[in-house]
């Protein structure tokens, strides 16, 4: 497909996206910015979070993953599960009791201001973060197949694609991605099936073909339970899965304020368990894709991408779909599935950074009505350009998957948030809240430590995702060290 037909069918996704944010922009208050007005129908919040929990890294990476890992990630997946059941059940009646915009508030009211600025910080480091992951696949993408052939530098890509997102959410924000999220999901989701569809024609297989061949065993193992020094390691995998979902659901900002505009707790806890169903099948899909992609390239001879001479299995989906010539339909919904999938996590992303930033840090309900717009709209373009600039270097460092990078960063900087969480939840406990700081650095610092040193000091083990469990539990062991005598009441 030529890049500027691609470039066209951007540009008219995009203009559907500023379309939706003009007919939910009743008014372009803080208020609407960061909750919504509270009134997000909870069926719209969970088939869009769909998308905003899938995002570009699992349209691309995860079938990308299969050839290393094969079918490993649903032990994750089925962690992920239980793990929203903890979110609806434990979390969200405790944020709609205290009412919050802000999800850190919590910890304000429950230790101090230190503990919900170390909070809100590291939300801010891991969403940032994690929305780079994201863009950054997406962007090397569009740059890879559309821009480079025009002679167009990577840099210049990514500040379009962030300029975008910025422009369809800067003014109704949460409102508006409520909506946009649940556009995106059906164009990503339509793709992945698409794309099955077409590529089973073109081997001339059905799904009964294609589940009793020999290719398809060779990527679809599930479970790993032989060797607990794996990493895939059924154990290791299911309930780092499960902590991961907690704090990367329950503790993130970014997901849970799309929870908190709903109208009351029992609609926001469908919305989560009805996620949590929903992607067992669609991860399913995903994995399903990534054999179907590999089996394909091994029989016509599609060679997986090579960039800056390390082998990229997260281009293999975008090579066949856009430079195999099957046919103009897969390019198209490709393209519509790769944007979707990515814009879905960074709109939502540069929101939540934005209301976390204002209501944590800078704490802009104290200051003057007349000021607090304009300085919401500051930080939006200041979160914009941050991102930016992280991606850009990601581009210059980023060797391995994408997503397993990503969950391996979740485990040092969403630890913390484990910690701070589980002890103001499950003890009554008052702290010394100046030293939770210290505490939450600390615990980063010892959890690399012991994952660099594990082979030698633990007989060869090999910590995965639940990594970000002992992170979690040194944590609430340094917290415990900062507690008062007094308990509360």
């Amino acid at each position: 497909m030529e890049p500027i037909y691609i470039l066209l069918l951007i540009g008219c996704y995009f203009l559907a996206l500023i379309g939706i944010s003009y007919l939910t922009r009743t008014n372009d208050s803080n208020k609407t910015f960061f909750t919504g007005d509270k009134k997000s129908p909870w069926y719209i919040v969970a088939f869009g979070m769909i998308g905003a929990s899938l995002s570009g890294v699992t349209f691309i990476s995860v079938p990308g993953w299969v050839q290393s890992s094969q079918f490993s990630y649903m032990q994750i997946v089925l962690g992920y599960f239980f793990g929203y059941i903890v979110i609806a059940y434990l979390l969200i009646p405790l944020y709609y009791r205290l009412n919050i915009t802000s999800i850190y508030e919590f910890l304000a009211g429950r230790f101090g201001k230190t503990s919900h600025k170390t909070g809100a910080f590291f939300f801010f480091i891991s969403r940032i973060l994690g929305a780079a992951f994201r863009l950054f696949l997406v962007a090397s993408v569009l740059h890879h197949f559309i821009f480079k052939a025009w002679g167009i530098p990577f840099e210049l890509t990514v500040i379009l694609s962030v300029f975008f997102v910025w422009l369809y959410t800067k003014s109704a924000g949460i409102k508006t991605i409520v909506w946009t999220d649940t556009l995106q999901t059906f164009f990503m989701i339509g793709a992945v099936v698409v794309t099955l569809f077409i590529l089973l024609h073109e081997l001339q297989w059905s799904f009964a073909d294609l589940f009793s061949s020999i290719e398809f065993e060779t990527y679809s193992r599930m479970i790993f339970t032989e060797d607990l020094n794996d990493k895939k390691h059924l154990i290791k995998s299911f309930f780092g899965g499960m902590f991961i979902a907690i704090a990367m659901t329950g503790l993130d900002q970014d997901m849970m304020q799309k929870n908190l505009t709903c109208k009351n707790t029992k609609e926001s806890q469908w919305n989560v368990i009805s996620l949590g169903v929903v992607l067992i099948f669609i991860n399913a899909i995903f994995l399903i894709l990534g054999a179907v992609l590999f089996i394909y390239a091994e029989k016509n001879g599609i060679q997986i991408p090579v960039v800056n001479g390390s082998i990229k299995t997260d281009l293999l989906y975008p090579e066949i779909a856009l430079n195999s010539q099957i046919s103009v339909l897969l390019s198209i919904v490709f393209i519509l599935g790769l944007i979707a999938a990515a814009f879905s996590s960074a709109d939502s992303a540069l929101t939540s950074l934005t209301t976390s930033f204002c209501i944590d840090i800078i704490e802009i309900k104290n200051k003057e009505e007349s000021l607090q717009k304009s300085t919401r709209k500051k930080v939006h373009i200041g979160v914009s350009i941050l991102l930016v600039l992280i991606i850009i270097v990601f581009n210059q460092f980023l060797k391995s998957n994408v997503i397993s990078s990503l969950l391996q960063i979740a485990s040092y900087t969403y630890g913390p948030l484990l910690g701070l969480f589980a002890f103001g939840i499950f003890t009554k406990h008052k702290i010394w809240d100046k030293g939770v700081l210290v505490v939450s650095i600390a615990s980063v610092l010892l959890t690399y430590i012991i994952n660099d040193h594990s082979k030698a000091w633990f007989d060869g083990y090999v910590f995965g995702y639940e990594l970000l469990i002992l992170n979690g539990l040194i944590s609430f062991i340094g917290l415990y060290l900062l507690k008062k005598r007094k308990k509360i009441n």
